[in-house]
C-alpha cells in the first residue's frame, strides 16, 4: 500500500455493502478522509464508525444539495469520487415490472450522473491546483456482453461506459481523471431483490458455476488506479474472475 491516498478526500456512494463498503474501507486504510453514502442507515453508520468516515444517509436519486453541504462542512472539498451505487434487476423484456425499470434508470444512470455533477467543481478545483482529481464510475461487464433478461441493466451500464468516455474527453484536458471500473461476477448482494423468479435462479446458478471474486478485489483495483501519478489515467479497468474470461 502506498501513501498516495493519504490526505485525499473521497466520497463513495452505494457504500452500504459490497464494492462500495470495501472501497471505503480500502481508501480509509490508506489514509484518505472518506464520506460514505448510502440509503441504509443501519449499515452506513456502523461502517462509518468502524473506519472513521463521515456517514451520509441519502439516496443518489434525490437532491444532492444537502449531501454536498454536509461533506464540505465536515471534510471540505473532495478530490476523489467513486460513483458506485447501482441496482441489478433482471426479467424478460416484455414483462418486467415498470418499477424495476425506473429504479435502474434512476440509480444506475441518473444517480451516477448526479453524483459526478454535484462534485465536479471540487474535482476541477483540485486539478487546477495541481492535485490529483478522480471521478470513478463503477460500471459492469454487463454493458459489453449479451445476457437475455438483463437488457435494461445492460443498457444502463453501456450508457455509463460511453458517458465516461465523453467526460474523459471533456474533463481530462482540465486535469480530472475519469474512468470506468467494470467488475465481472463479484461477491455482493446485487440482484438479490429482483422480482422475477427465473432471473433469480439464473443468477444463483451462475454464481455457483463461476465463483465470484471478493468485493475487496474490486476495491483494490479502484484504489490502485487512484494511487497512480496524476499524469496517468487508467481509462477503463475490467476486473473479472479469471475463469470468467
Amino acid at each position: 500500500m502506498t501513501t498516495a491516498l493519504k490526505n485525499r478526500t473521497a466520497l463513495v456512494t452505494g457504500a452500504s455493502s459490497g464494492i462500495g463498503a470495501a472501497t471505503a474501507r480500502r481508501l480509509a486504510a490508506a489514509g484518505a478522509r472518506v464520506a460514505v453514502l448510502g440509503r441504509r442507515a443501519d449499515r452506513i453508520e456502523p461502517l462509518a464508525k468502524e473506519i472513521g468516515a463521515l456517514p451520509v444517509v441519502a439516496d443518489v436519486t434525490g437532491a444532492f444539495d444537502e449531501v454536498v453541504a454536509a461533506v464540505h462542512r465536515e471534510l471540505g472539498p473532495v478530490d476523489l469520487v467513486v460513483a458506485n451505487a447501482g441496482v441489478m434487476l433482471a426479467a424478460p423484456y416484455e414483462k418486467q415490472d415498470p418499477g424495476e425499470i425506473d429504479a435502474m434508470l434512476a440509480t444506475n444512470l441518473a444517480g451516477l450522473l448526479a453524483t459526478g455533477r454535484a462534485f465536479a467543481a471540487d474535482l476541477l478545483a483540485a486539478a487546477a491546483d495541481g492535485r490529483p482529481a478522480d471521478l470513478v464510475h463503477v460500471g459492469s461487464v454487463g454493458g459489453h456482453v449479451v445476457i437475455p433478461t438483463f437488457a435494461v441493466y445492460a443498457a444502463t451500464k453501456a450508457a455509463v461506459a460511453h458517458l465516461t468516455r465523453v467526460l474523459r474527453a471533456e474533463l481530462g484536458p482540465r486535469g480530472v481523471r475519469v474512468r470506468t471500473v467494470e467488475p465481472g461476477l463479484t461477491d455482493s448482494d446485487l440482484g438479490d431483490g429482483m422480482l422475477d423468479r427465473e432471473a433469480r435462479e439464473f443468477l444463483a446458478g451462475y454464481r455457483r458455476s463461476v465463483a465470484p471474486i471478493p468485493s475487496g478485489d474490486i476495491a483494490e483495483a479502484i484504489a490502485w488506479s487512484c494511487e497512480l501519478p496524476p499524469r496517468v489515467n487508467v481509462a477503463d479497468l475490467v476486473v473479472t474472475p479469471t475463469v470468467q474470461g
